[in-house]
């Protein structure tokens, strides 16, 4: 699950994005409200952590640009603006839910798992599909309980369409998934390892069905 973090100070970033990746997220650490604001126009993102007090653009702000997108993906508000106005500010623009400075990092774990637990349908950190698990705690693939190595990248394909089961994926859509820890991908790279990852799912009766002009649908090979 990936997680934007929008935190200016930098020792309190830093901390924060160890603790969430410790709790088995994917995060990215955005400085500024424009670099954060740029970052939600491009890149998908499962949830934002956001402080307001940033220092360009503010973080209100922020959030009225992504709501004015239309993106409905969970916001949680955490600041030290602790005031009522503060508070109802910012859920009218759009938040999800408000943690004031300073807090509790087990509150704010609990606080982002049922965020995301709202928002995902009853989130857990095991993805399932026929014979095949997928821990996104621990980044672990098994079949029938048994370990299935694979490359980082082709991982994180399998993560996307499983994360997304039951709907078309787009291709644009696990590219960036993919490109936001690594360098640029070559052109035809997700076409690569969708093949490769088409060759390991088929003995599971598993396939990765090409949607033209749409994306990927992961499915049951007897409903093909």
């Amino acid at each position: 699950m990936r997680i934007l973090l929008v935190e200016d100070d930098a020792v309190l970033g830093d901390g924060l994005s160890r603790s969430l990746s410790d709790w088995g997220f994917d995060v990215t650490l955005a400085e500024t409200g424009s670099y954060a604001d740029s970052a939600l126009a491009t890149q998908p993102y499962d949830m934002v952590i956001l402080d307001l007090g940033l220092p360009d653009m503010d973080g209100r702000e922020v959030l009225r640009q992504l709501r004015g997108r239309k993106s409905a993906i969970p916001v949680l508000i955490l600041t030290a603006r602790d005031g009522l106005n503060d508070r109802i500010g910012g859920l009218e623009l759009g938040a999800d839910d408000y943690m004031s400075k300073p807090f509790e990092l087990r509150e704010l774990e609990a606080r982002v798992r049922a965020l995301l637990r709202r928002s995902l349908g009853g989130f857990d950190h095991d993805l399932r599909f026929g014979r095949l698990t997928l821990n996104t705690r621990d980044q672990q693939i098994s079949i029938d309980g048994h370990a299935l190595g694979l490359p980082p990248r082709e991982y994180g394909v399998l993560e996307a369409l499983l994360l997304h089961s039951g709907r078309v994926v787009s291709k644009d859509s696990i590219a960036q998934r993919l490109a936001v820890h690594s360098e640029e991908l070559a052109d035809n790279a997700i076409e690569v390892y969708v093949h490769r990852l088409r060759k390991r799912l088929e003995p599971l009766n598993i396939n990765i069905r090409t949607v033209r002009g749409l994306g990927y649908l992961l499915e049951h090979s007897h409903d093909a």
